[in-house]
């Protein structure tokens, strides 16, 4: 059987949990080696690592936030001196707060803003530049559809989210003359801890919201992911898709 990700070397964001454990595993179903940063658990990077290399490819861990520049470029250096460079990073991690804006503090502000935006910078632009130099690469972020419609979310993550598709699209347009493509994914509602920090009215109406009539599985997004970093898409560049189990829009 012909793998989607034969031979490519990843980078995942927030790689022990949700989205990020099963874009892991996926991947190197696919044939990929996969590196992904954690927070906290190293209990969850152990398993997520056994998963990788139970599928026979390379896995490594690091414990480094997503905004530590300084940490983020030595991970990117270490990635290229073991593997010999990263074909595909996806900017997945992100935090969720369930505030009103009316009552959201500065603190709360600040730190879905970090970690969902400037991470972006953090993350992205080291391994963009070593990207840049080998003449190819594929960038995936996952963003939400928070961004796109009016939903009764926390009003700093929807803002988080917005940034990241004006991220995707820009930056497209300035990777294209390397041979980069930057592409995301605008994630519904899916069965994740992320998703349980929803107001609770949200998640009781969802089921009637969407056509598929539940949450999404993890997984299910890994799998449409492997296919849009593959050699497969090659000619998608700056595009926003949409995987929401057929939301009323």
């Amino acid at each position: 059987m012909s793998l989607l990700l034969e031979g490519k070397r990843a980078f995942v964001t927030g790689g022990t949990r949700g989205i990020g454990a099963a874009i892991c595993e996926v991947f190197a179903r696919e044939g990929a080696d996969v590196a992904f940063n954690y927070q906290s658990r190293d209990d969850l990077a152990e398993q997520v690592l056994a998963k990788i290399k139970a599928h026979g490819r390379r896995g490594l861990a690091f414990k480094v936030s997503v905004t530590d520049r300084v940490g983020m470029k030595r991970v990117t250096r270490e990635l290229v001196e073991a593997w010999g460079g990263i074909d595909i990073l996806v900017n997945n991690a992100a935090i969720n707060r369930g505030d009103n804006f009316a009552t959201t503090t500065d603190r709360a502000w600040d730190e879905v803003i970090n970690t969902n935006v400037n991470s972006l910078f953090a993350v992205t632009k080291p391994i963009y530049k070593q990207m840049i130099r080998q003449r190819r690469g594929t960038i995936l972020n996952i963003t939400s559809i928070a961004a796109i419609r009016a939903l009764p979310t926390s009003v700093h993550y929807a803002t988080s989210k917005a940034a990241m598709i004006g991220f995707t699209k820009c930056l497209s347009r300035e990777a294209a003359a390397f041979g980069i493509t930057v592409n995301a994914i605008a994630a519904g509602i899916f069965d994740t801890e992320l998703a349980h920090t929803l107001p609770a009215r949200l998640l009781e109406m969802h089921d009637f919201w969407v056509s598929r009539g539940r949450l999404g599985r993890p997984e299910e997004l890994a799998e449409y992911a492997a296919f849009m970093v593959s050699d497969r898409n090659s000619f998608m560049n700056g595009e926003i898709v949409i995987i929401d189990g057929g939301a009323v829009t």
